[in-house]
């Protein structure tokens, strides 16, 4: 992996880290994804019109569809992914989503898009997937809690951090096709694709417009952080995926739990430390060697 390519993921990592911190402190449901969208299209307005200007009006229907379809699984990810954030903790949640979307995606990448794994790579693919296991609870996650509450509510971090791990691989394959393949502008298909989730969210928000308005007075400030920092994140990671191999560069991602497990777990008290800061070292020894493969 390039050096450049590498120092993209490291900095994303500690952006994407925060930004999901804050949208956990929200408790927002869809609509508040449909306040960062809104306001991811406000923010980035100048940026969007610059790369878009002479661009946009030469795309053809492959290049729309990707935007369509990237834009589709987001509104999935982030309706799952708040959705879990919501009934569960996020130590159990996002360290379950970065595991297994990564591991789908270097997969999809090595079994259908011709790339290769040498086995340095595959040995990081492991430990940065058992140090976000480790992060989540270890084997604990298997054991049955003795408060009843606790292990409805373990199991429901399992199974929407599994399912926002199919949607993050989802994405993942899709924006990096177009940005390798396409050779779509990065910046253009994290806009258009934001695009896209506004015009999707938008019935749910209509649904009940005195609620919504509530919730955005409520909300406004994380959504705001979200739609600041959420694009920078994602477009550095699609700027890695145009200098390195995608079965690389999204196992790689997860050194955001790095960040998370220092920072998201002493914010939120959730989980046991000692066990975080082990599965912390697996991501961090793991992310170099896909940096060296």
């Amino acid at each position: 992996m390039p050096v450049d390519a590498f120092l993209l993921i490291l900095l994303a990592g500690l952006i994407h880290a925060g930004w999901n911190i804050a949208a956990k402190h929200a408790g927002g449901d869809a609509r508040f994804a449909f306040f960062s969208s809104v306001l991811v299209a406000l923010v980035w307005l100048p940026v969007g019109l610059w790369f878009a200007r002479g661009v946009v009006g030469q795309w053809g229907a492959i290049e729309w569809a990707m935007v369509v379809a990237s834009g589709v699984i987001h509104v999935f990810y982030f309706v799952t992914l708040l959705r879990g954030y919501r009934r569960a903790d996020l130590t159990v949640v996002y360290p379950l989503a970065r595991g297994s979307g990564p591991l789908i995606t270097a997969l999809v990448a090595v079994l259908f898009l011709g790339e290769s794994l040498s086995g340095l790579g595959a040995l990081g693919l492991l430990a940065v997937v058992g140090g976000v296991f480790l992060i989540a609870g270890g084997p604990g996650l298997w054991r049955a809690a003795h408060d009843p509450a606790a292990r409805d509510r373990v199991h429901k971090g399992i199974a929407y951090g599994a399912l926002t791990g199919v949607f993050i691989a989802g994405y993942s394959v899709v924006d990096g096709y177009a940005v390798k393949v396409l050779l779509m502008s990065p910046i253009l298909v994290d806009y258009m694709g934001n695009l896209v989730r506004v015009v999707l969210f938008l019935p749910v928000v209509l649904r009940d417009r005195p609620e919504a308005l509530r919730l955005w007075r409520l909300q406004w400030k994380h959504a705001l952080l979200v739609a600041v920092f959420s694009p920078i994140a994602y477009v550095l990671v699609l700027f890695a995926m145009q200098r390195a191999p995608l079965s690389h560069v999204a196992p790689a991602r997860e050194v955001s739990m790095l960040f998370a497990a220092l920072i998201g777990g002493h914010l939120l008290r959730e989980g046991d430390r000692a066990l975080r800061l082990v599965g912390a070292v697996c991501i961090a020894l793991g992310v170099v060697a896909l940096g060296l493969a």
